[in-house]
């Protein structure tokens, strides 16, 4: 539930696709509003929405304004971010375009993903049935599991979303702190790919 991360969902999808051979992507959730209580009416609203428009703005991707945020709505990310780290859990591979999904949902088509019917419901249109996705969103290691992701976030120096890291054996490497074109990550992302080809073969 970070705007700038659903603009950057085709950037991340097309560095998945491009690298597919090269890099494993991993998912870790930052937390951004997790377990907040206070209702996204009247100032807090306006300011999330005008993100919102921003995002749109420069990335182009869809924003379902009409109807948004209602009075009342209680922006909690906590959920939203367990049910990646479930999906992590049960079909690794089916993590990205689930959270893909999630957004989609929330940004494009707003749906309540605070809700965990409608988690469920999405984990299933992702081939996960929603029951199983269930019994294993509800399950206290699974909270856990998400807080230890909030933790890692924290760990890493993130502050603000999305933010990418490149890590092998040695060292994390920052690819960027906040959204970044494609255009723009691809020659970061050779550049490093050529600087661990190199070290390999000094090495061997």
């Amino acid at each position: 539930m970070c705007s700038w991360c659903w603009g950057f969902s085709p950037v991340i999808a097309g560095l998945a696709e491009r690298y597919r051979d090269a890099i494993s992507i991993h998912c870790v959730m930052g937390g951004l509003r997790a377990g907040n209580t206070v209702p996204t009416d009247g100032p807090f609203r306006e300011e999330i929405l005008h993100h919102w428009q921003a995002v749109r703005e420069c990335t182009g991707q869809p924003f379902l304004f009409d109807g948004a945020l209602p009075d009342g709505f209680v922006y909690d990310t906590e959920p939203a971010c367990r049910a990646v780290v479930t999906m992590a859990e049960l079909e690794s591979a089916r993590t990205l375009g689930f959270l893909r999904s999630l957004q989609q949902a929330f940004y494009a088509e707003g749906r309540d993903i605070t809700r965990s019917d409608v988690l469920a419901g999405i984990a299933d249109q992702n081939g996960v049935d929603r029951d199983r996705f269930l019994q294993a969103f509800h399950l206290p290691e699974f909270q856990d599991k998400t807080v230890t992701h909030f933790q890692l976030s924290r760990d890493f120096g993130v502050h603000g979303f999305p933010t990418v890291a490149l890590v092998d054996e040695q060292a994390a490497t920052l690819l960027t702190a906040g959204y970044a074109s494609i255009e723009t990550l691809t020659p970061r992302i050779e550049d490093w790919l050529k600087r661990m080809r190199d070290s390999r073969i000094q090495d061997a």
